[in-house]
Parts: C-alpha cells; sequence; structure tokens
C-alpha cells in the first residue's frame, strides 16, 4: 500500500483523483453558499424584523459559533472515522439548518438554525482541505488545495446574482429554501461517489485530540497557525459579512449594494485560485506575506480615498484578491505541516481557534458601528490584523513551506 501511495505521488493525476478535488470544490462552493446567503440578505432581514445592527452581528456570529464548534468536534472525528462520514453528518445538518431559517418567522429561531447550519459547516472546510490533499500527486498538491478554496466565492458570487433578483421578487425566505435544496443535493451526491483515499486508509493513529498536535516537533508551528488563523479570520468575516451592508447605507439601491458583495467574491476566486500555484512556483510564506501587505494597503485607500460608485467597486474587489485570497494560502501550508494521519485535526484546530477571530470580527464591527465610529476608523482598525497574520506566517520554522 505505501508503494502504491508513493508512485500515486508521483504519477499523472487519474480520472478519479480529479473527480474527488472536484467534488470538494462543490462542496467549499456549497458552503458559500450556505454561508453568504446571511450576508445578502442581511438588509431584508433587519427590514422585517426590525432589528439593529448589533442584533443582525449575531446572527452572524451564531453561524460562526456553530462553525468553530463543528471545527473542534466533527472535524478531528474525520481523522478516526474517515472523511465521507463527516461529509455526509455535516451537509445533513447544513440542510436542516438551512430549511430551518426559510421557515423562521421570528429572530431567536433564526438565531438557533444558523448555528445549526454553522457547525456543519465548521466539519466540512478542514476536511475538504484534508481530502483535496490527500487525492493530489506532488505536481498539484498546493495548486489543488488553493483551488478548492475559489469554491466559496465561486458559491457566493452566484448566490449574489440570485439574490439580488430573487430576494425583490421572492423574499429572502424563499433563498433560503433554495440553497437548503442545493445542500441536500449535495448530500445525496457524497453519499453515492464520494470514498475515503487509499492514503487515509493505510494511516492509523494512536492518539487523538489536541495533544497530537503539540507535540515537540509540531508546537511551534501549531500556535503559530492558530494565532495567524485568528487574526486573519478576524478581518475575512467581518469585511465579507458587512460589505453590502455598508454599501446600502452608502445610499446604493439593494440590488447594486449585492453586487458589490459579489464583487468581493470576484476577486476571492482570483486571489484563492492563483494563491497555490504562485506559493509553490516561489514559496507559499514569501507569497502569503505579499498578498496581506497589498490587502493592508488596498483596505488603507477604500478607508481614505473620496469613494465614488466605480471605485468602490474596484477596491473592494482588489480586498477580495488580497485579503481572502491571501488568506486561503494558510491551507496548502497546513496541508503540508500536517501528515496525512493528523491533517483533519490539525487544520481542524486551526479553523477553530481561527473561528473565535470570526465570531469576534463581525459582532464588534457591529457595535463600534452601532456607537457611529465612521467606516474610515473600522477599515483602518480591521485591516491591523492582515499584517499580524502575514508576519507570523513569515516566521513559521518549516522548511516545508
Amino acid at each position: 500500500m505505501e508503494n502504491q501511495i508513493k508512485i500515486q505521488s508521483s504519477a499523472p493525476m487519474s480520472g478519479f483523483q480529479i473527480l474527488m478535488v472536484a467534488l470538494c470544490f462543490l462542496m467549499n462552493f456549497n458552503d458559500g453558499i450556505d454561508v453568504l446567503i446571511v450576508s445578502f440578505s442581511s438588509s431584508e432581514i433587519i427590514r422585517e424584523f426590525g432589528l439593529s445592527k448589533s442584533e443582525m452581528g449575531y446572527i452572524f456570529s451564531a453561524g460562526l459559533a456553530g462553525m468553530t464548534l463543528g471545527c473542534f468536534s466533527l472535524a478531528p472525528l474525520a481523522d478516526k472515522h474517515g472523511r465521507r462520514k463527516i461529509f455526509l453528518i455535516s451537509l445533513i445538518m447544513i440542510s436542516i439548518g438551512m430549511f430551518g431559517v426559510a421557515s423562521s418567522q421570528a429572530y431567536l429561531p433564526i438565531l438557533a438554525w444558523r448555528f445549526l447550519t454553522g457547525l456543519g459547516i465548521g466539519g466540512i472546510l478542514p476536511t475538504i482541505t484534508t481530502t483535496a490533499a490527500e487525492y493530489s500527486n506532488d505536481k498539484y498538491r498546493d495548486f489543488n488545495v488553493g483551488l478548492i478554496q475559489a469554491g466559496w466565492p465561486i458559491g457566493a458570487i452566484l448566490t449574489g446574482l440570485i439574490c439580488a433578483d430573487l430576494i425583490p421578487i421572492k423574499g429572502w425566505h424563499y433563498a433560503f429554501f433554495l440553497a437548503g435544496c442545493f445542500s441536500a443535493m449535495m448530500t445525496v451526491l457524497v453519499f453515492f461517489v464520494m470514498k475515503d483515499s487509499e492514503e487515509f486508509q493505510s494511516k492509523k493513529i494512536e492518539e487523538q485530540g489536541v495533544k497530537v498536535l503539540l507535540t515537540e516537533e509540531l508546537k511551534p508551528n501549531t500556535w503559530r497557525l492558530w494565532l495567524a488563523a485568528f487574526f486573519g479570520f478576524m478581518t475575512l468575516y467581518t469585511v465579507m459579512s458587512w460589505v453590502p451592508t455598508i454599501a446600502k447605507d452608502s445610499g446604493m439601491p439593494f440590488e447594486l449594494a449585492t453586487y458589490v458583495g459579489i464583487s468581493l467574491n470576484i476577486g476571492a476566486a482570483i486571489g484563492s485560485s492563483s494563491i497555490g500555484a504562485l506559493g509553490s512556483k516561489f514559496g507559499l510564506k514569501k507569497i502569503h506575506v505579499m498578498y496581506m501587505l497589498s490587502a493592508f494597503t488596498v483596505m488603507q485607500l477604500y478607508a481614505f480615498l473620496p469613494l465614488n460608485t466605480l471605485l468602490i467597486f474596484v477596491l473592494v474587489m482588489f480586498i477580495g484578491v488580497f485579503a481572502q485570497g491571501g488568506f486561503n494560502g494558510i491551507w496548502p501550508i497546513l496541508s503540508r505541516i500536517y501528515p496525512t494521519s493528523i491533517r483533519a485535526t490539525g487544520v481542524g484546530y486551526t479553523v477553530g481557534i481561527g473561528r473565535l477571530g470570526a465570531i469576534l470580527g463581525p459582532a464588534v464591527f457591529g457595535i463600534l458601528s452601532d456607537n457611529h465610529v465612521s467606516n474610515t476608523v473600522l477599515f483602518v482598525l480591521f485591516s491591523l490584523p492582515l499584517l499580524v497574520m502575514g508576519l507570523i506566517i513569515r516566521t513559521l520554522p518549516s522548511d516545508k513551506l
């Protein structure tokens, strides 16, 4: 088995390997729908229930809290029970959660359903990264792990396009119903198509849990990765959650403000699909730092330049390229640092720690906004964590990067 896996790592990828990577891409595409549909629907949810921005921030954070718990509890189980089982459990949770929000007629049930949806999403993201790495050969591993991250913003782009036309006519409840239908379809597809990789099946692990990440060999990288993910997620989810609402508050109609969110995700798709390839050629750490510095610069331009509609679209797109695309450079880094037997655990805990920043960011942004802190100050404040993330990744003492 070991010799067969070594041959597979150097041989061209088979049709089945490509299919498995494509399936990981589609599951991340589905996650993009499930997360961003809340952002694109936020102004209508606020209007229907008479919510403050702080209360809307709690809806964002409820999903993120579920994602955090899913990363800590569901994703590590993929190292013990297999990737496919965790995919199925997670997709069922997402489907139920989306249908639950679609049928909600009050504020509190939305919080509960978003938490359940987030729980499922938290189980999927670390596991697709792990699965794509295992099904890739050496030549395309970094590229594929980066490429599947582009599924997320592409799902968000299509969600935005559909929401811009659908919500004014059918309402936001119907949009959530359609998202639930797609998640249910993905559940069926994974059930009939997905298999655990031979690389995973050949690896056994005696010890489970966080202790395996804090051995003398892995501990220096683990702490750095946890901190980097925390600061990166803080800015990333704040920008993704609030950009459409900020645009609408600036006077844009709902449809145009939704397209600003789409512009962010077009940039994210470009950045996410390119960073793995560039990292393979020039070094993952070096490229990641360049993306983070560029993201910080673009956010300063957004904060201080006199903005018009065209400039908003352009700057938001480049925020997507460098902030979200750059952040996604962490996934091929994780797939290199953690071996197959503990990879889902390593990615899961890193994402889980990062989600704590994702919970904090949107909620703090909403509270500060309610207290009349200007968008200029907010963008400056929330650009700083990107610099911190870039600097931390640059200090990773690994010769694998």
